[in-house]
């Protein structure tokens, strides 16, 4: 049985190292496309592969199920949003390893988004920038898409924004619709009010247009028979004025986590792209550089209100990093970046690594 033992072990660590060069040559070859191309190229590939069942046979993750603001996880690590925006991704995320995937931004209308290029990489910082703007399919498509996946066990989260040409007044609609059509396809929901690359959403971030979203989105829940948890997601780049309001909003409004956080406009956080970066010009900054200002944010919230469920995302590229985050009071967390340039090895490293 000890013989065994050690040639199953052997096995499992050179099929470890397989992933790691396959992936290193696959992501040398992406990276001579544009960064949005070698997304939907290499993400139509693993659906294929998954749909003729080759996916399983390279990719197992052993996990606990964790039951968490009453859902079940099968483990904690989630997909952040923005990666798979339509929901055509859930079924290979979940063979993959993750527990939850976060879909969209959604909006009511489709939408194009900015004009390309958009997604740019910093190789050097395996660091991102993105001006998407939102681009998504609708809710309404979005719903099909949802309606495939009904034999899952990944928790699927519906991240939600408004149209590009909604006004900041009439935010609360958009959210609201988003909300109503969604709400029988996902386990749960983040408002996106701190996407950089909407014109002026971050304002609606203030004190009373989050009562306002929030509160025409907890009425309509109240009259539901689930309660599905709803989250907000953040930006790094409030002051401790905003963040005193957004932590007394989550109390007021019965919130049932932050999400810490999104894309940050600091460039100066970068060592060294940071000229390059501000050549690219306008977009939301993700990745390895994030990672101590996103946590910041998670410890003077907690120093604000301890009692605030979090939910870390930013920066995270490895097992010890997610543990971090866990061990500054999240619950839960999320990756975008760190698997474009780590890749699916790095999932299968954060679960064992925070069980």
């Amino acid at each position: 049985m000890f013989f065994f033992n050690n040639i199953f072990e052997i096995h499992l660590h050179l099929l470890t190292l397989f992933h790691l060069f396959m992936y290193h040559f696959f992501k040398f070859c992406l990276f001579f496309l544009s960064p949005e191309k070698a997304h939907y190229l290499s993400m139509d590939l693993l659906k294929f592969l998954n749909h003729i069942e080759l996916l399983k046979l390279f990719f197992k993750v052993k996990s606990s199920h964790k039951v968490i603001f009453g859902l079940k996880f099968p483990n904690r690590l989630g997909m952040a949003a923005g990666f798979d925006k339509n929901a055509r991704y859930v079924d290979v995320l979940e063979t993959l390893g993750f527990g939850s995937v976060e879909i969209g931004t959604v909006t009511p209308r489709p939408q194009f988004g900015n004009p390309k290029p958009r997604l740019f990489r910093l190789k050097k910082e395996e660091a991102i920038i993105n001006r998407m703007g939102f681009n998504n399919e609708g809710v309404e498509q979005i719903i099909e898409n949802l309606k495939k996946y009904s034999n899952r066990k990944i928790i699927i989260g519906g991240n939600i924004g408004k149209n590009k040409d909604t006004s900041n007044e009439d935010a609360f609609k958009d959210y609201l619709e988003c909300y109503q059509k969604l709400y029988p396809y996902v386990d749960y929901f983040t408002i996106n009010v701190s996407s950089p690359n909407t014109p002026n959403l971050r304002a609606l971030q203030d004190k009373d247009s989050l009562m306002k979203i929030i509160n025409v989105l907890q009425d309509f829940k109240s009259n539901q028979d689930v309660k599905k948890p709803l989250f907000l997601k953040i930006a790094p780049d409030l002051n401790i004025d905003i963040l005193k309001d957004i932590v007394a909003v989550y109390q007021l409004t019965n919130l049932d986590a932050l999400v810490i956080s999104n894309t940050t406009i600091d460039f100066d956080i970068l060592k060294l792209e940071k000229e390059k970066a501000k050549n690219i010009g306008a977009g939301g900054l993700s990745g390895k550089p994030i990672f101590e200002k996103s946590n910041q944010i998670i410890r003077e919230i907690k120093y604000i209100d301890d009692s605030v469920r979090i939910i870390g995302v930013g920066g995270i590229d490895s097992g010890a990093k997610a543990n971090v985050k866990l061990d500054l009071g999240c619950e839960l967390v999320q990756i975008y970046t760190g698997f474009i340039y780590k890749g699916p090895s790095l999932i299968k490293e954060i679960v064992e690594e925070i069980g």
